[in-house]
């Protein structure tokens, strides 16, 4: 029987899910308060996400259960990800830029200005397999003092950016949004899911992901409506290696087919912000919950760098 956690709206779910596992609170009650951008050390078994009004990153180590600081002040990081070489890459609402983590320590700016003005605060990020770096950029971490730095917004929108970290060039791919937030590629790269979260702040703004095919240069063609939210917001999400995205919700995580159907959720007592796939085999699903970091196996596999 499944744990009342998993509601199947689509027989296609119940494969994926599991009648003998719950939901593990792995962290709670240690002062969370936007729990963000989760992100899989394999080779050290440990997980890191943001903690992004508290200015920090957290660690949590899977050989022990402890959650630690990981690093504090963070800039009011968001999300995060892994480049090809297991560098962490991370979207700095305080920086106003996206940064990469050294083998050493050291910090290193991707980029933080296009046209020769600053970024507004980099919000989310992938790394394709050609190394370059895709990331979104909305306002929410220049728009209060809670989440970032309240400043004035310097480009024309809110944009999405591919960094080219060989050539050091920074272009926009999309710029028809009006809070881009969470992406995902598609297990081929052939297509780029990316979410629009406008009704946070217009309740008749867009609460959806979009649908992109990436050309052989780089660029973006389409860009069609993929799912609409049906709880609160689409935030962070990830992809699995059918294809099936595991997208942060209101109540929890959704999961839609490739072919745009909701087939299932996860039900969560708290807003989720985002997820990652994770463990030792990448089949247990991490969710940055409000106040707490929550952890499910499931019957299937992520798709991420190391």
């Amino acid at each position: 029987m499944l744990d009342p956690c998993f509601e199947v709206l689509d027989k296609r779910f119940a494969s994926y899910v599991m009648g003998n596992v719950h939901i593990d609170v792995l962290a709670s009650d240690i002062g969370l308060r936007w729990s963000e951008g989760p992100v899989w050390f394999g080779d050290g078994r440990y997980l890191l996400w943001s903690d992004i009004p508290n200015n920090r990153i957290m660690r949590w180590d899977e050989t022990d259960g402890s959650v630690s600081v990981y690093r504090n002040p963070s800039n009011h990081t968001n999300g995060h990800t892994r480049d090809r070489q297991g560098r962490l890459v991370s979207c700095e609402h305080g920086g106003r830029r996206v940064s990469r983590t050294e083998y050493d320590g050291r910090v290193t700016v991707l980029a933080d200005s296009h046209n020769g003005k600053r970024l507004n605060s980099p919000n989310d990020v992938v790394v394709k397999s050609d190394d370059t770096v895709w990331f979104t950029d909305p306002s929410y971490g220049i728009l209060s003092e809670y989440e970032g730095h309240q400043s004035e917004l310097e480009q024309d929108g809110c944009h999405v950016y591919r960094f080219d970290p060989t050539s050091g060039a920074l272009k926009t791919v999309a710029t028809d949004f009006v809070k881009p937030n969470g992406l995902a590629f598609s297990p081929d790269e052939k297509l780029l899911y990316i979410a629009d979260t406008g009704a946070s702040h217009d309740p008749d703004g867009p609460k959806h992901i979009r649908r992109f095919q990436v050309r052989d240069d780089g660029t973006l063609a389409g860009g069609e409506v993929f799912a609409d939210c049906t709880a609160g917001l689409f935030d962070g999400f990830r992809v699995d290696h059918h294809g099936n995205i595991w997208t942060s919700a209101a109540d929890g995580v959704h999961c839609y087919t490739p072919d745009g159907t909701l087939i299932g959720k996860i039900k969560v007592p708290e807003v989720v912000a985002n997820v990652c796939f994770g463990g030792v085999k990448k089949n247990r699903l991490f969710i940055c919950a409000t106040t707490s970091l929550r952890a499910v196996y499931l019957n299937t596999r992520g798709v991420q760098t190391p």
